[in-house]
């Protein structure tokens, strides 16, 4: 396995870790307006066949068809970002690098969720129940 450590330079918001809606939980500690970076996903980077053989764990992250972020390791702050089925962030996939931006205002205090795609949701979310706390879940029978 490619271990490819990215700089500490992927926060680009004040965030914090602490509990959550489901665990651990990602913070956001001054406000975010809508549209801005907040952190990037990083972890090490798995290529071609290296994803497949990868040991299967919840933090994996499809770049594209070459290329999967393994977000298990404990730097990647954004692993800590929770489901919801009513974000206020997405993930984007830019060159090649992964980050989570705000798709509406967050308030300082507020936690960072977003949807974490329906593949995701019906092998891991739904055998245990979403949590989320929205009155509509995505996915949902």
């Amino acid at each position: 396995m490619k271990e490819e450590k990215i700089d500490r330079g992927n926060i680009f918001k004040n965030i914090k870790v602490k509990k959550g809606i489901d665990g651990f939980g990602l913070f956001a500690m001054e406000n975010i307006e809508k549209g801005e970076k907040i952190v990037e996903y990083i972890g090490n980077v798995l290529l071609g066949d290296e994803a497949v053989n990868a040991k299967v764990n919840m933090y994996l992250f499809e770049v594209n068809k070459n290329k999967t972020i393994d977000g298990s390791v404990r730097w990647n702050t954004a692993r800590y970002i929770n489901h919801s089925c009513k974000g206020n962030s997405e993930s984007e996939i830019r060159k090649g690098r992964v980050y989570v931006v705000s798709t509406k205002k967050i308030k300082e205090g507020e936690e960072i969720v977003y949807d974490y795609g329906e593949m995701f949701f019906k092998e891991y979310i739904a055998p245990k129940g979403c949590r989320c706390g929205a009155t509509k879940h995505l996915y949902s029978k």
